[in-house]
């Protein structure tokens, strides 16, 4: 939120150890996922946007400490406690009889730095919507509500206006790199509708529950900070009696925007079938904005409450994400990054002429190699996951992706699919004896997969010349079997 409209500095601090104490961003934002820039460009718009514009209904004095003539505001701690709140003097009668305008100026009137902030705010907005569609449902909430709260046409002209041009302007640009990069004119906004709404082929990756994103997703996302965010919800969506003239109504006016975005953006994605925490991501700003205020109401004062209970419970919280944080970011999975880096560097080091091969006999998406093994001297190769998109909805039911078979019956996919056995044998003579086929995939220098696979590799490649020459670690657990324990590469010696 942005610092103008926080009436409490204590409250942005608060915020910021949120933020840094969350352990999903230090899972995710490192990461190389579309939802991390998407997160980053969310974050921005909604830290410039400017909210006085929109909800400053009228010119408002905050309350101070000082009392001048009869106009009284209401005291904002009060209001949240659900006491009768205290009044306080901040003007005159004649200040409070005097009608005040109810709009905003419209775009064209803004001072420069609110027309610069709103077309910045709208231009990162439009760049996170462009990269990931399913972003419209934030912006599209933020606008709805903009809308409604004005009436007077100027205000919504000038919005709409500046949304146009901003949203023409990013989609010329991605227009024209996708026709750079395809040769052809490409609309990747309409082939992700096509492909996750109209087919429905999102689906082939896996569906969950309507209620997941409440009940997995919240829980993982916010870790320790769930309760709080659940009661800053619930504050912000309460109904109750707010007027322009209250002290903080710009502050009341944002969270409650916030609050309903997050919740219509929750609903949207439960609507959908596939559904993982990183697409709800871009959210966890919002709910930390509205985490903060009850966080530091219960860790009163704040950052050291005085109560030696709500300090041992502040330390046993921060204890809890600083060893999820470095759990998720320096231990967990972290084979599946190590083992590319391992063949990388055996790559550098060899002095050969020829290629290496490399051969990930794990499930689709496991290790990044098509990113971190980008060299002349490397010819990779994994198992793919390719989607049905030739079959109809009977036939999908009963596909299986290359992953898949191979999983079913490993030693099976092995003697259909790759080179004759004999090709790797010990033995000289049996090698010799190998049939040549083009058709099959010829056994790897380095085969790499999970140790979940170990005797079943073990049992095929026994007399063979492949043998175990790394071996890291990856997890202590995982939600997929086939992904569990240590990555092993054996080479072909």
């Amino acid at each position: 939120m942005p610092r103008n409209v926080l009436r409490h500095a204590i409250d942005e601090d608060a915020q910021l150890a949120l933020s840094i104490f969350s352990p999903w961003q230090w899972y995710c934002s490192t990461r190389t996922f579309s939802n991390s820039l998407e997160s980053t460009l969310t974050v921005y718009a909604l830290s410039v946007w400017p909210w006085q514009w929109f909800l400053e209904a009228a010119p408002i004095q905050e309350a101070d400490t000082s009392t001048k003539g009869d106009r009284t505001a209401i005291d904002l701690k009060d209001l949240l406690q659900g006491k009768e709140p205290a009044r306080k003097t901040i003007g005159t009668k004649r200040q409070q009889d005097k009608p005040a305008s109810t709009s905003p100026p419209p775009t064209a009137q803004l001072p420069p730095q609110l027309r610069r902030a709103l077309s910045s705010s709208l231009i990162a907005a439009a760049l996170a919507c462009i990269l990931r569609l399913t972003n419209v449902f934030i912006w599209a909430t933020i606008a709805i509500l903009m809308l409604l709260s004005y009436p007077n046409a100027g205000t919504r002209a000038a919005l709409l206006q500046s949304s146009f041009i901003a949203g023409s302007s990013v989609l010329v640009l991605s227009l024209a790199v996708d026709w750079s990069y395809y040769g052809t004119l490409t609309l990747p906004a309409y082939n992700f509708i096509y492909f996750n709404v109209v087919r429905n082929l999102a689906s082939f990756y896996g569906s969950n529950r309507i209620d997941y994103y409440f009940t997995e997703g919240l829980p993982l996302l916010l870790t320790t900070a769930l309760p709080f965010a659940v009661i800053g919800l619930w504050q912000a969506l309460r109904p109750g009696y707010d007027r322009p003239q209250f002290a903080g109504f710009v502050e009341r006016q944002c969270r409650y925007v916030l609050a309903v975005t997050a919740f219509t953006t929750l609903l949207a994605f439960s609507m959908i079938g596939h559904k993982e925490v990183r697409f709800v991501y871009p959210l966890l700003p919002i709910l930390h904005v509205l985490a903060a205020k009850p966080l530091v109401s219960f860790f009163t004062p704040f950052p050291i409450p005085s109560s030696k209970l709500r300090l041992g419970i502040m330390v046993f919280g921060l204890t809890i994400n600083i060893y999820v944080a470095a759990y998720v970011a320096l231990l967990h999975q972290r084979g599946v990054i190590d083992v590319v880096h391992y063949l990388r560097h055996e790559v550098e080091l060899s002095s050969r002429v020829r290629n290496t091969t490399v051969g990930f006999l794990m499930p689709c998406h496991s290790v990044p190699w098509r990113s971190h093994l980008v060299h002349p001297q490397i010819d990779a190769w994994a198992l793919t996951c390719e989607p049905p998109l030739t079959l109809d909805f009977e036939q999908r039911t009963h596909y299986l992706d290359e992953a898949d078979v191979f999983y079913s019956h490993p030693g099976g996919w092995l003697d259909d699919n790759m080179a004759d056995r004999k090709s790797v044998m010990q033995s000289a003579a049996t090698r010799v004896q190998a049939k040549t086929d083009t058709t099959l995939r010829s056994w790897p220098e380095y085969l790499v997969f999970f140790e979940h696979l170990e005797p079943v590799m073990n049992a095929v490649l026994e007399d063979t010349r492949y043998r175990e020459c790394w071996r890291g670690f990856n997890t202590h657990w995982h939600d997929d079997n086939r992904r569990r324990g240590d990555v092993i590469v054996q080479c072909l010696r």
